[in-house]
């Protein structure tokens, strides 16, 4: 079961994370060069449909392979082994993007304009460059760690 869990968890963090880099590589450039949100909107409205349940997935995965690799959740946050300090900063992250998703959502992208398309190129920027961060720190629990 650990194994299945792991696939989707990869699929997951493949989605997030390439569509990610996609908006923020291929259409982000774009947009702020056109100052045209609606390049970002026309995106979104796209990726959302896939990139939010794999969020979702990725959420509840990822919380049943850290308890499976450290059942005892309070050594999540104790850095004794890398794998728990490799999963407390996932947590850091996911708060992180929990935190960026909705300032986006309730401040940002109901006045989305030329106004305010830089504020939401930072958060775009932001999101993925965690998101990339969730795929190292994940991998560097597979791995031996990263420090």
């Amino acid at each position: 079961m650990i194994k299945l869990t792991l696939i989707v968890h990869l699929l997951g963090a493949t989605i997030w994370t390439g569509g990610h880099l996609i908006l923020a590589i291929g259409f982000l450039p774009q947009a702020l060069r056109k100052k045209d949100p609606a390049i970002i909107e026309a995106f979104e409205a796209k990726f959302e449909r896939i990139g939010i349940p794999a969020l979702i997935l990725q959420v509840i995965t990822g919380l049943t392979l850290a308890y499976a690799y450290l059942p005892d959740i309070s050594k999540w946050f104790s850095f004794e082994t890398h794998v728990a300090t490799h999963i407390f900063v996932k947590l850091v992250l996911l708060v992180l993007t929990l935190g960026l998703a909705l300032d986006a959502r309730l401040r940002i992208i109901p006045k989305l304009s030329t106004a305010n398309l830089t504020s939401l190129a930072l958060h775009i920027v932001a999101v993925t460059l965690i998101s990339v961060l969730f795929v190292a720190f994940g991998a560097g629990i597979r791995t031996g760690g990263l420090f």
